[in-house]
């Protein structure tokens, strides 16, 4: 409608797509091979390669790959899939906000109760009295997200470890989604809770196909845990989507174990864009949050307001978006509404940069050229 160039979305250009040999396993599959339905937890191949992936990245161990994964349509169906396996109406469900779009709806569906713990700003960290004020014997289950979305932060060490303690100490379940595991930048690491002393039985990883070869539209997913949870999960996906194309199955499990070196890679590609980027905005008056992993960037724009304004993030997205012709989304919209919202940070945006630097450029030049005349 406004011809504004989109950094909102989490989705690459694609120039930046992954390995072509992906699309060419799924294109002869589809010619030469079965299209009917997969089987319901995923084709064995994938499976198996799942298993392999886990090990030589997560420190995990799969004793039975075929039991001990699940494929479905996408990131956000298996994390459908483990809450209605794992959870029950009425149980509590710790979460960190900001946080992706889809847990709450998901888990109120169930009837369950989220219970928020907002992270605080800039370094978007939580401290252990607040873990242990959250985490109690009511608690059933814990949404980590790691690295996390919309932030780009990664869970330290440290917050892991106490959360391990907290759970072992109350018996709860973990839901990971560490569907940005390979979008870490050089000189840090992702950790999954998973692999800590005692939270391999209690804990199931969520991945994703679309994040780790940034083919998105293909919408191929996994959970992979002990085989009770994930045979929990498996009872919920068997009605949701039954199972996945066959052909794009193929496709993932030879990238799992061929195309390497484009997912080990990813992370300084996108260092790079992000430090190019962070340079244009810091010049045009954003203050940038730093990040550690994934395609998104945090600014604050209060610094490029009059004292007294007190313009939101959503206005303010708005307004850059027909005024400046750059689409951006605000952070508020990853808190919950009521006095989740209100604790939220007002001046935050979230830019998306697996763009290609074409389109980068061009959105700065345009903020740049807006903001000039603003002064």
């Amino acid at each position: 409608k406004h011809g504004s160039i989109n950094l909102g979305q989490g989705f690459p250009d694609n120039e930046l797509e992954g390995p072509a040999s992906l699309k060419e396993v799924a294109h002869r599959h589809m010619l030469s091979e079965s299209n009917q339905y997969a089987p319901m937890m995923g084709t064995p191949a994938l499976r198996e390669a799942l298993g392999r992936h886990s090990a030589r990245y997560a420190g995990l161990t799969l004793e039975d790959p075929l039991t001990q994964t699940l494929v479905g349509m996408g990131a956000t169906e298996v994390l459908a899939a483990a809450f209605m396996g794992l959870l029950n109406p009425g149980d509590e469900v710790v979460l960190f906000a900001p946080l992706y779009d889809s847990y709450l709806p998901l888990i109120r569906l169930i009837g369950a109760r989220p219970k928020i713990v907002n992270l605080s700003p800039p370094d978007w960290e939580v401290s252990k009295q607040e873990l242990e004020r959250a985490i109690t014997a009511d608690t059933k289950l814990v949404v980590i997200n790691t690295p996390h979305n919309p932030t780009g932060k990664v869970f330290t060490p440290e917050t892991l470890e106490t959360l391990a303690s907290l759970m072992k100490r109350h018996d709860v379940f973990g839901v990971l989604d560490e569907v940005y595991e390979h979008l870490v930048f050089p000189g840090h690491r992702h950790d999954s809770l998973r692999a800590l002393p005692g939270m391999a039985e209690r804990c199931v990883r969520i991945g994703s196909a679309g994040k780790t070869f940034s083919y998105t539209g293909w919408k191929v997913g996994w959970l992979t845990g002990p085989s009770v949870l994930v045979a929990a999960a498996a009872k919920a996906h068997q009605f949701l989507t039954f199972s996945v194309s066959p052909a794009l199955q193929a496709a993932v499990a030879h990238g799992l174990d061929e195309e390497k070196a484009f997912y080990e890679g990813l992370g300084g590609v996108l260092a790079a864009k992000r430090a190019k980027l962070q340079k244009r905005l810091e010049a045009i008056g954003f203050e940038v949050l730093p990040a550690q992993a994934t395609y998104f960037l945090v600014a604050d724009f209060k610094p490029l307001l009059e004292p007294d304004s007190q313009e939101t993030d959503t206005q303010f997205c708005e307004r850059i978006t027909v005024e400046a012709g750059v689409t951006l989304i605000p952070v508020s919209a990853f808190y919950d509404d009521g006095p989740n919202r209100e604790a939220a940070p007002k001046t935050l945006v979230r830019f998306v940069y697996c763009k290609t630097d074409e389109r980068l450029t061009a959105a700065c030049d345009k903020l740049q050229a807006y903001f000039a005349k603003e002064q």
